[in-house]
């Protein structure tokens, strides 16, 4: 039989999503679920794993998960194409997180990088909640129950992939082949991979306030940009300016199109000119995040207008995570049968087992 292929990916809902989610994985995420390629795709919101770190606000993980929802449809999430649903609904989850907490060592944990660097930003190092320590099982869980064969994330995520896939082959090894082994996907856009905040540090991040969000009003996208971080020695229009680390044109690189030039700056035919102009000068700011800016616009005004939809029916909008929830709950209690089974805890359908021991208890009476 031939084994379906099967996306499985998603986001904390902690905040609404910004352009680093857009161009990192959503719109590619659309893209897929519009190829045709895929069996099934499954996309949650990981709200369990947000209150790894958020245990003691609840209520911002609650009010942020029609946030992200409201994102996804906006962006063209098509709950007819893609299974959209919340971690915390799906408990068999859990009892996957608890069998596979078993196959992976403590000091296996420490030597992740994602999570060194995470518990670095969360200044976690003398007070580790275990919840978080080990969420890089709770996602193997997320994965394995819905058999994902592809998982779309940007390469900080690889790390958290591999150690996924030990599990999955660790297990397979001890029980027997049970779980599927998931490939990662990058980004082929490699200006996507990890898009830097507006201020240009590493990271857009919600908690650094760094971010353009996908539901910004146009004129505070425009503002953002206004005052984001280019080159700090590129004081004058003559001077020769930095196309490298600077946050306007590794914008542009994920962003930018050739049509956009002939529409909002016709003066260059390209990125290629445009960076050209720059690096030697004679360009402003102001005129190339101008450009950025309409760009920006273009890409963002439709996912604006489809949200101001979503938003006027929010009922509808929680049946449908509602039912998405139904559906992931089957496929996920599909696979957790089957690793019990394999585990030799079925204990109660086994009536191999049950007869075997009747037979044995028998014999000795």
């Amino acid at each position: 039989m031939k084994q379906e292929k099967i996306i499985l990916t998603g986001d904390r809902p902690t905040g609404k999503l910004h352009i680093g989610h857009y161009v990192g994985s959503l719109k590619r995420r659309v893209e897929l679920q519009n190829s045709g390629l895929y069996d099934k795709i499954f996309i949650f919101e990981a709200d369990g794993q947000a209150l790894t770190d958020n245990i003691d606000n609840p209520e911002k993980v609650r009010q942020n998960v029609i946030e992200v929802a409201l994102d996804y449809l906006a962006c063209g999430i098509d709950p007819s194409k893609s299974t959209i649903f919340i971690q915390s609904q799906i408990p068999e989850l859990c009892e996957l997180t608890f069998y596979f907490m078993d196959l992976v060592t403590v000091s296996r944990l420490q030597r992740n990088p994602t999570v060194k660097t995470e518990i670095q930003m969360r200044n976690f190092e003398t007070s580790i909640p275990v919840g978080f320590f080990t969420y890089p099982i709770s996602q193997a869980a997320d994965i394995t129950a819905f058999k994902a064969t592809t998982v779309p994330v940007g390469e900080d995520q690889e790390p958290m992939l591999e150690q996924a896939r030990e599990i999955v082959r660790r297990f397979n090894y001890i029980y027997g082949e049970t779980l599927v082994e998931p490939d990662i996907l990058l980004p082929d856009n490699t200006a996507c991979l990890r898009l830097p905040g507006t201020d240009g540090k590493a990271k857009m991040s919600k908690s650094l306030g760094n971010c353009i969000y996908l539901s910004d009003p146009a004129d505070e996208v425009e503002k953002k940009i206004r005052s984001m971080y280019t080159d700090p020695d590129h004081l004058r229009v003559s001077d020769p300016g930095k196309v490298e680390g600077n946050t306007v044109f590794t914008y542009l690189d994920a962003f930018s199109r050739p049509e956009h030039f002939s529409r909002y700056l016709p003066d260059y035919a390209n990125l290629d000119e445009l960076k050209a102009h720059y690096r030697r000068g004679g360009l402003g700011d102001v005129k190339v995040k101008k450009f950025l800016s309409a760009v920006m616009q273009e890409e963002l005004e439709p996912i604006r207008q489809r949200r101001k939809e979503f938003e006027k029916d929010i009922p509808a909008v929680y049946d449908m995570l509602r039912q998405g929830c139904e559906v992931a709950r089957e496929a996920a209690a599909q696979t957790l049968s089957e690793v019990r089974r394999a585990m030799k805890i079925n204990y109660f359908e086994d009536e191999a087992l049950i007869a075997e021991q009747a037979a044995r208890f028998k014999t000795q009476a």
